[in-house]
């Protein structure tokens, strides 16, 4: 009688168990984790992002192991073409009916200022790593995105900073004309002003523009010591081309207020030498940064820059926060990401902050000259490291209405 008790004891346990176990797992929807890789496959911004944001994802997953809490993990792809309305329709169509759980890259300003508002409303989760709006964590802030990599006023108090430390106190802005390049314009002009410089002009110009030639007469005849230029992508490129043949290198120092690594591949050593920039990441830091650049590069065939690096560390940071919370329900899944700190490659005790700020250090480089270049890819000199504390907006300046005052 007594082992038939315990028998019927022992099983009722193993039931509980049994059923425990098949409740945890049925936390995560649809028997599956999915990522969804929204960028610029095909256009001027693709190669900032495109295949690079792809592959860095992808390694992500590799690396995590292919599953989280015993469910396979995802990847899904789709180009925006530039378009907000598109990218919107888009990830409202991955949410409904792919079960897409996260919305990554988001390269293009516009793109990710629509996307965010989509993931509020479906409680689904946006990593912005190639945009850089700081809109994105002010008045445009949610609770349901992050802006990992850098944003508009990092970027602008590095580089500004810089140059007027050297008495380039004279600023001319030659700006894209779209939500990144009017954010970028706007911290940078208050920066150079907050320092002691003065803005003696600015233009804006169509973002696809592949003539700047008539932009770059009038900043050459504002006499100004800097002409910063305010935007990405292939019109920065053109730009720099441009500004080479008008020998205003020469006579003005050109300031590139978000320079791709790739984008001084693009215009050589030559071209691009003297830049001063401000970026997230730069793959020949350290130790570790090359050991992940030269896996990525065995895959692309170039060096990664900080997007790339921004959207595998974050891909890394939302599954290891996945199988810490036990589901990939977005407001634990959020929790738990604010609640992790940083530690890879990318980043030494970042943090995400209440308005879904990433912060992290950031660094100053100066393009080297063809001279000083050692290998390939060999292109930036640091001139100086600026603490996460440093590098972001304070949040007692922020416009982000998740942040009480």
């Amino acid at each position: 009688m007594k082992k038939s008790v315990l028998s019927s004891i022992y099983a009722a346990l193993s039931f509980f168990t049994i059923a425990g176990h098949v409740q945890a797992q049925s936390k995560i929807s649809d028997d599956a984790v999915k990522i969804g890789v929204l960028t610029d496959m095909s256009g001027q911004f693709s190669h900032e992002s495109g295949e690079g944001a792809v592959t860095a994802v992808k390694m992500a997953v590799q690396d995590f192991g292919g599953k989280v809490l015993g469910k396979p993990i995802e990847v899904i792809v789709a180009d925006h073409q530039n378009k907000p309305d598109v990218a919107a329709t888009r990830t409202r169509e991955w949410f409904d009916t792919r079960g897409v759980d996260l919305v990554t890259n988001l390269i293009n300003s516009a793109v990710a200022l629509s996307v965010v508002n989509v993931a509020k409303e479906k409680n689904r989760i946006a990593i912005i790593n190639g945009s850089g709006s700081s809109r994105l964590t002010g008045e445009a802030c949610t609770p349901n995105s992050i802006h990992y990599t850098y944003d508009t006023y990092a970027l602008a108090t590095g580089t500004a900073k810089a140059l007027i430390g050297q008495k380039f106190d004279s600023w001319y802005f030659l700006t894209a004309d779209y939500a990144f390049g009017h954010s970028l314009e706007a911290d940078a002009m208050q920066v150079v002003k907050a320092s002691g410089g003065t803005v003696v002009g600015a233009i804006r110009y169509p973002v696809d523009a592949s003539d700047h030639s008539s932009f770059l007469l009038q900043a050459q005849a504002s006499k100004a010591k800097v002409v910063a230029l305010a935007g990405s992508g292939k019109g920065f490129v053109n730009a720099m081309k441009a500004a080479s043949e008008f020998g205003l290198t020469g006579k003005q120092k050109i300031a590139g207020l978000l320079v791709w690594d790739t984008d001084i591949h693009a215009l050589g050593l030559k071209q691009a030498q003297g830049l001063v920039l401000t970026t997230a990441f730069y793959w020949d830091r350290n130790e570790a940064t090359r050991a992940w650049a030269k896996r990525f590069y065995d895959k692309m065939k170039r060096m990664p820059h900080m997007g790339d690096a921004g959207d595998y560390s974050s891909t890394m940071h939302y599954l290891k926060a996945v199988q810490a919370a036990g589901t990939d329900d977005a407001s634990a899944v959020m929790a738990k990401m604010r609640e992790m700190p940083i530690n890879d490659f990318f980043a030494t005790n970042g943090h995400i902050r209440a308005d879904g700020r990433m912060v992290h250090d950031m660094y100053v480089y100066q393009v080297k000259a063809p001279g000083e270049s050692k290998y390939p890819w060999d292109y930036l000199s640091l001139l100086k490291t600026i603490p996460a504390n440093e590098a972001f907006r304070p949040l007692a300046e922020s416009k982000c209405p998740l942040i009480g005052k």
